[in-house]
Parts: structure tokens; sequence; C-alpha cells
């Protein structure tokens, strides 16, 4: 109960009123809702602890799926989505906002966990984007959309598949924002055989059958499919189906956007990382460094900064394995041999100043892996922007396009 406790409390009770109310449940003791909020939330919490089993795991699912979006990437992702953003706009509280959506627009909750299913998935080895024509129009007509589920029934063996398609916007840099066309495809897999209890509590074997999720966007200003699914066959095929039934195009393998690349080798010497006065940061330290030397690939050093140590990373790295930070090469002691180091892993910590109420400015927390991975896809979308925008400016991230990263 301590989670479900904690969501009743950071609800406000005229929406938690709206879901007991609406929710039909019969084991609920009365509520007055009429009382002041704090004389109103322990004892709901009393009374959802003495629910039925059954009716109490409806709020505890319910609750866990509300508080799913009611982060930052959540909110976004109802945002993205929501039709009445009169209202949605003018809500106080993640989780009343999120809520609300529950029960006023189930149907676009369902499709907001969708975007964050999507956005999630972004930039992991389960992504692939693909450069096709621009300015097309997604169909979404009966003929068309039943063509690409008797596609993915016939790919996928199986004859349960949903497609959702839907018109969702993402944000960019600098806050602009671009159209997408998602689509959402749930397929019903091979049967499984697993433990579980029946009625009488008795363990027993069943069978069930899983449901896997893939998604795919349409950004018809740039002409790039992105799909999200387990194996990389499965992406072609279902970006090829897409194509072919939902765009009118052929799809080329060769039309596949390459990985994002990242360059490191600034980071062998002292840099000084400009920013934009503009953004607030206050300073940039570079907390660890993985170097490796060509000579000898199968071992590599990590050095780290701790807080408050009296050395840069630079002077660290020539104090303890002789680091030329001037060349990025060393000396071998009474050997003559040259080692040429390369940084293969940094972290570093961008610093902003104080906001406008005070109080410790905010940290972002980068980590960038040669020549693919990269964090920023656990971050939110904001810090995302601010963390691309400087990978680029620095020199990090080597392309101009959105990419993918490989999860590290």
């Amino acid at each position: 109960m301590t989670a479900i406790a904690a969501f009743l409390r950071k609800t406000p009770v005229i929406r938690l009123q709206d879901y007991f109310t609406a929710g039909g449940f019969t084991s609920l003791a009365p509520i007055d809702w009429t009382k002041p909020e704090p004389e109103v939330v322990e004892p709901l919490i009393n009374a959802v602890d003495a629910m039925s089993d059954e009716e109490k795991q409806r709020v505890v699912l319910a609750a866990a799926r509300v508080a799913a979006l009611a982060d930052e990437p959540g909110q976004n992702a109802l945002q993205n989505v929501v039709l009445n953003r009169a209202v949605f706009d003018t809500l106080q509280g993640a989780n009343n906002r999120s809520l609300w959506v529950f029960l006023n627009e189930y149907d676009r909750f369902r499709k907001a966990e969708e975007v964050r299913y999507n956005d999630e998935h972004r930039r992991t080895r389960s992504w692939s984007g693909f450069g096709v024509d621009p300015d097309l129009a997604v169909k979404k007509d009966p003929v068309s959309l039943a063509a690409f589920t008797a596609a993915i029934r016939e790919r996928f063996e199986t004859p349960n598949v949903h497609v959702d398609i839907f018109d969702r916007h993402r944000v960019i840099l600098e806050g602009e924002e671009c159209e997408l066309v998602q689509v959402a495809v749930y397929r019903e897999g091979r049967p499984e055989d697993t433990l579980g209890f029946d009625a009488n509590s008795t363990l027993s074997r069943r069978i069930v059958k899983p449901v896997f999720e893939a998604a795919l966007t349409y950004e018809a200003a740039t002409g790039v499919i992105e799909v999200v699914a387990k194996t990389r066959e499965d992406r072609i095929d279902l970006t090829r189906y897409m194509a072919r039934d939902l765009l009118g195009i052929t799809l080329d393998e060769e039309q596949a956007l390459p990985w994002r690349e990242y360059d490191l080798s600034m980071l062998l010497r002292p840099f000084d990382f400009p920013s934009d006065p503009a953004d607030g940061i206050a300073g940039v330290t570079v907390k660890e460094l993985r170097l490796m030397d060509l000579g000898d690939p199968k071992e590599r050093i990590t050095l780290e900064s701790m807080s408050g140590a009296d050395r840069t990373i630079w002077q660290m790295a020539e104090h303890r394995i002789g680091l030329d930070i001037g060349g990025g090469a060393r000396v071998l002691g009474g050997t003559g041999d040259v080692a040429e180091w390369v940084v293969t892993r940094a972290r570093f910590t961008i610093k902003f100043h104080p906001g406008p109420d005070g109080g410790r400015g905010k940290s972002l927390s980068l980590t960038v892996t040669m020549p693919h991975g990269c964090n920023l896809k656990d971050m939110t979308p904001q810090e995302r922007l601010i963390g691309e925008k400087y990978l680029r400016l620095w020199g990090i991230l080597k392309d101009d396009n959105d990419e993918g990263d490989v999860l590290e």
C-alpha cells in the first residue's frame, strides 16, 4: 500500500473523487468528499486498503499507469496527444493532469503510453531510422490499414494484431516542434508455458500468449521513418510494410540512417567547453576518462576525478600515466616506446547557475562512449536538447542528423 498511499496523497481530492465515483467500486467504504483535503485522504487510504482484493488491484494498476505518466517524459507524452489542451494546460499538478486524461480521454491516455514507449526506446539497440521521400501523406483509410495489418499477421504468423495511427509532435532544437505520425503495433506472440496460481491458490502451469509492441513514426518535413522493434529484421520488415501500404513507396535498405558518431579526441588535452550565456551554464567538469593504448587494445585505464579533487582530470592523467596533455602521447620509462592514447569514454558534468528562485543550480551529467554510445536517451526532452546542442558545439557529436545512439 505504500505506493498507492503516496499516489493518493499527491493527487487532488477532486480528481480522486472523479475516479472513485466513476469506477463503480462496490467495496469502497463511503467517503465524505466535502471535508477539507487533509481529512479526506487518510480515510480514503484506509478505505482502499479495506477494499476487496479484486477492486483494490484495479486501483493499484490504474494508479501505476497514471503515476508512470506523471514524470516529465510522461507529461510531455500526454501533451503530445491530448485533445482538450484548454483544460489540460490549466490543471495544477502532474498526477492531476495524468488522471484527468485517464478519466476523460482514455484513448489519448493509451496513445500517450505509446508515445512514451517510442521515445524511451529511441537511440537504443532496438531503434532504426530510414530516410525516404518527404511530404508524404500517411494513409489511414480502412483499405490501407487492412493491407498493413494483414502483412504483419503473415510476417509474424499470428491472427491477432492491433494498430493505432495518430498525429503527434516532438520538441526538437531551440524549443521548436516537429509534426509526426506515429503507428503503434501490437501483435500476439507464440504461446508460452508459465507457472501461476489458480483460483484455489494451487500452483499450476498455464498457457499465456504475450503481446509484443512496436512503434513507427514518420516526419513529413524530413522524410524520416523511425522504428522501434526487437530485432533488425523486424524493424526492416515493419518499415517496408509501412512504406508500401501507408506511404505508397518502396523502401530500399540502403536508405537506413547511420548511427550517430562521437569523437572524444579533443579531451586528450584541456578543453574549455564554450557555452552560450543565455543557457546559464556555470561550468563544465570532466569527471571521468577511460583511455586505451592503441599499442595494447586489450587493456584500458579509467581515471575518475572525485568531488573536491585538487587536480583536473588532465593533471591526473599526466601524473598517473604520464599522458602528454600537449600531444596525447607518453614515453614508457626506459624503453623508448611511445604509447598513443585514445579516449574511449568520458563523463562530464554541466553545472548551471541557480534559477531566479535561488537555491543550488541544476547539473546535467553526460556520458559518451566511443564510437556510438551516449546516455542522452535516458534524459528528459529538455535535457536532451541542451545536451545535443553542446555535444555538437564542442565537436563531440559529429553528425547533424537526429539519428541513433547505441545503448551502453
